[in-house]
């Protein structure tokens, strides 16, 4: 088998006139506040399970497993009621995915020039991690509140989503989507504006052909069954199961539990979750700036050998030092462990995080692009509640071996990245399936009876 070809971004796609505008800017932080929102419910979870006053009240059980001397290091917090509390939130969201399908990095996607698209649309990633901070730091003194700290950290759950409700109000709809709804001329206000240019009858003129092209499908659920759509529907959610399977949501959302386990205290396990928040917000960062110069593929492969490297050590440490009703790690391995989760948060927060979500987002051709890419997000909602129920199970019945169980799967990863991921840097979304699917050495076989469309212009 040969390497998936990679489709260069610099000389290839001629670009549209268009600056970087203000009103972009407002539009993708305000937008991405639904990331904010969405990285401090997985953040503030896994810390309220950790506080005694929240276990005494709900899961009085699990509490007293925690307080017993004697109890398995690794399944103090082995409580299916305990893991539905922090996965429930998923369900609804894997429900709502379906109807509220243009979500924030589809919006993103849609109103970023193609030479930033990708730095703008990991701005959601960006606002995840952040709440995700937020969240850690809230639960770091909330938990010395008592009895009422875990009532605080819930409750100032309100407080992004306040902020989305006020923000909506003041962004615009993408031209795509008025465009599709037949406003053509408030289409064409809105480009004007967010490319900061009055030269935009180009790109206006491709849009609209790519919404004439879209409205001949009139059942784009069904349009995506057929096989030349699967390419970027097979990308897409395999990159969502992948991104489960990094062990990363397992990581996040029970950091303080985890650190617990191998030896911090209450306080000081919370606190090296507000690390490794740290740790993801400034490595995604660094992600905003790369994903545009170096490449999706790059980074994803870059990430594979780095978190491959941090679960094999995490787990040969666990599985030697860490015993199942012995003392816990020395303070010196404890905090050896701390630094190799840190890691590998690094590694996943400048690649499959990110680019995860960013990938779906710009693929899809616009006849399937709403439908596609709620299945995306629906796939990561149920592997994401998959994962949240079932690892502190995993972690009782598995111990130290769960790390080698993510270990495999990143292997797997790197392997479906290196064949079967094209690059997508720098192509325009609607060229898609021209520049990318078409010239593929494996996907291109479905693209043999291409019906979708036919010599469209390059967005």
């Amino acid at each position: 088998m040969a390497p998936a070809v990679v489709v260069s971004g610099s000389g290839e796609h001629p670009e549209f006139e268009g600056r970087i505008t203000v009103y972009v800017i407002v539009c993708v932080i305000i937008a991405a506040f639904g990331g904010l929102m969405f990285g401090y419910d997985i953040g503030i979870s896994g810390g309220v399970t950790s506080m005694d006053d929240f276990l005494k009240e709900f899961f009085p059980a699990v509490y007293r497993k925690k307080q017993h001397v004697l109890e398995n290091n690794y399944c103090k917090y082995d409580n299916q009621f305990l893991q539905l509390f922090t996965s429930s939130l998923y369900l609804a969201a894997l429900i709502a995915s379906f109807v509220a399908s243009k979500a924030v990095p589809l919006f993103l996607s849609e109103i970023a020039p193609a030479r930033i698209r990708g730095a703008l649309n990991i701005s959601f990633q960006l606002f995840i991690t952040i709440g995700i901070l937020v969240a850690n730091l809230i639960n770091y003194f909330t938990s010395n509140v008592h009895p009422h700290g875990w009532r605080i950290s819930l409750g100032i759950a309100g407080v992004p989503a306040l902020m989305l409700c006020l923000g909506s109000i003041l962004i615009c709809e993408t031209p795509t989507s008025l465009i599709e709804r037949n406003k053509i001329e408030e289409g064409r206000k809105v480009l004007r504006k967010i490319r900061g240019v009055e030269n935009i009858d180009d790109e206006f003129d491709s849009i609209v052909h790519a919404c004439e092209m879209a409205r001949q499908v009139k059942d784009p659920f069904r349009k995506l069954m057929k096989p030349v759509s699967r390419p970027p529907l097979i990308i897409a959610i395999c990159l969502q199961v992948f991104q489960q399977f990094t062990g990363i949501n397992a990581i996040m959302f029970y950091a303080p539990v985890l650190f617990q386990t191998v030896g911090f205290g209450n306080d000081a396990a919370l606190l090296s979750s507000v690390i490794t928040g740290l740790v993801n917000v400034f490595s995604t960062v660094v992600s905003v700036y790369l994903v545009d110069r170096a490449g999706r593929r790059f980074l994803l492969l870059e990430a594979c050998v780095q978190m491959l490297i941090s679960h094999v050590i995490i787990g040969i440490i666990l599985l030697k030092e860490l015993k199942t009703t012995a003392d816990n790690l020395t303070k010196g391995e404890a905090t050896f462990v701390v630094v190799m989760v840190c890691l590998f948060v690094m590694g996943f927060a400048w690649s499959w995080g990110p680019i995860g979500w960013l990938i779906p987002s710009e693929t899809f051709p616009l006849e399937t692009r709403s439908a596609g890419f709620a299945f995306a997000v629906s796939s990561n909602m149920l592997f994401t509640f998959v994962i949240a129920q079932a690892f502190l199970s995993m972690l009782c019945h598995m111990q130290a071996g769960i790390f080698f169980f993510f270990a495999g799967w990143i292997v797997i990863m790197g392997v479906f990245t290196w064949f079967l991921l094209p690059e997508t840097k720098g192509v325009p979304v609607d060229s898609m399936v021209d520049k990318v699917w078409k010239q593929h050495w494996f996907w291109c076989s479905f693209m043999a009876d291409d019906d979708l469309r036919t010599d469209v212009k390059v967005v």
